[in-house]
């Protein structure tokens, strides 16, 4: 059975830091994870700026890009609680 694709999604998802440390912080954690990520259903590639890591998402469907999104949040929400315990630690 052959699953015909009518949707493909794209979009951008910009965190932007207050510094171009934690910005290459961020993409150093990142990087491994996501450089040219090619899955079966979602692409990912991320772009560093000076204060702005820019993740460029296609999906072959709507299930690939909510995982995708989600994945791109959780590793976020994972680099700001360790710069949480960082920053209580000082």
């Amino acid at each position: 059975m052959v699953k015909d694709n009518y949707l493909i999604i794209k979009s951008t998802l910009e965190f932007q830091f207050t510094s171009p440390e934690l910005c290459n912080y961020s993409y150093n954690s990142l990087l491994p994870e996501f450089k040219n990520q090619k899955l079966k259903r979602s692409t990912i590639s991320i772009i560093k700026e000076e204060n702005s890591l820019i993740f460029s998402i296609k999906s072959n469907d709507i299930t690939a890009f909510r995982a995708t999104i989600n994945e791109i949040i959780s590793f976020g929400r994972i680099f700001e609680g360790v710069l949480n315990v960082v920053n209580r630690a000082e």
